[in-house]
């Protein structure tokens, strides 16, 4: 019995030492939708957590997710630049260029398809493939979360993130959509200009600069959406200054990039791209699926005088068997202060979005 007693006294003091499971209980993030925007539709398998956009951060800025540990996501998408690729093609740790420009990361989180041609339907699909890709970053996602588990800091913003220690591609790739839904650009002057016009309250600070709103701007604006005029508002309209939907937008006769044809092998899809956002347009150069306009005159003079027909022209082109919509050198320089108005210098400078390394 001295013996028996003796084992119960150690199997409780056991008991009452043993540590409890560790659970980390995230925080939700409370994303801020501007008052002019749609809600936006986040996955319910991948709520904002501040946790997870945190994570995200770090990974987005992580250069061990390339296979010579030399590049990062924000390699070819840098903030000074709308989350873009200042060079025409972005090169690979391989010295290896593709063959369409990076595309601006601006206000995902109300895109419904991914990548110019948009093969993937999720913004947590699409980050999977750059890593892999070996013009790219050329990595397998199991030696990058080797490398990532190696590092104490990551165990700890994994753990936190998504409660676990054997965390994988699935996590990375939910923690970096996460980040990217934050990226909402919502504070330039057309901002302003648009809630203005369609009734929205506006604070004293932006009633101010929209009384700094110069007759030309609001010109540019005009001309921007008349169809005798500049005709871009088919395709960019709205607070997010963009459409969901493919456009051939009559760069080439015969084009030599086939676009979402290459995807759904349907030749009624051929030379048809997203329609990009035109937010920070001032600093998301150069311009088109391959970066063929340095500048944006030269995307103006597309417009104004040279489209190519094709078969699949965008019908909304309505001025595409004359070459374009023919602006004169007065309209041409209203048209681009207008678009110098959704310039957003707080998305471009928001410290949430740096680096936090």
């Amino acid at each position: 019995m001295k013996y028996l007693l003796v084992i119960f006294v150690f199997i409780l003091l056991f008991l009452g030492c043993r540590k409890d499971k560790v659970f980390f209980e995230t925080t939700p993030y409370a994303l801020e939708i501007p008052s002019h925007f749609p809600q936006m539709q986040i996955p319910t398998e991948n709520q904002l957590t501040e946790e997870g956009v945190l994570l995200g951060r770090f990974l987005f800025y992580e250069k061990r997710l390339s296979g010579d540990n030399s590049q990062s996501c924000a390699s070819c998408h840098s903030p000074l630049a709308a989350f873009s690729d200042p060079n025409q093609y972005s090169t690979g740790i391989d010295g290896i260029q593709g063959d369409r420009n990076s595309m601006a990361l601006i206000n995902l989180g109300w895109q419904t398809f991914f990548f110019w041609d948009g093969r993937e339907k999720t913004l947590e699909e699409q980050i999977l493939q750059p890593v892999i890709n070996p013009i790219e970053m050329h990595e397998s996602w199991k030696n990058a979360i080797n490398k990532l588990k190696a590092d104490e800091k990551y165990r700890n913003l994994f753990f936190r993130a998504f409660n676990t220690q054997d965390f994988d591609s699935t996590h990375a790739s939910k923690a970096i959509a996460q980040f990217l839904r934050t990226l909402v650009s919502a504070t330039s002057k057309y901002d302003i200009m648009y809630k203005s016009i369609y009734g929205f309250t506006l604070t004293p600070q932006e009633n101010t600069i929209l009384a700094s709103v110069t007759p030309d701007e609001w010109a540019g604006y005009d001309l921007f959406k008349s169809l005798n005029g500049a005709d871009c508002f088919h395709c960019h309209n709205g607070p997010l200054m963009q459409i969901n939907t493919f456009s051939n937008n009559g760069l080439d006769a015969n084009p030599l990039d086939f676009g979402r044809e290459l995807v759904t092998n349907n030749p009624n899809d051929r030379a048809k791209f997203k329609v990009p956002t035109l937010r920070n347009i001032e600093f998301s150069a150069p311009y088109m699926h391959d970066g063929r306009f340095a500048t944006l005159e030269e995307v103006i003079n597309h417009y104004s005088s040279g489209i190519q027909m094709s078969a699949t022209i965008d019908p909304n082109i309505e001025y595409a068997s004359q070459g374009g919509v023919q602006l004169d050198a007065t309209q041409k320089s209203l048209l681009m202060k207008f678009l110098l108005t959704l310039t957003d210098h707080e998305f471009i400078n928001n410290p949430k979005f740096q680096d936090p390394n």
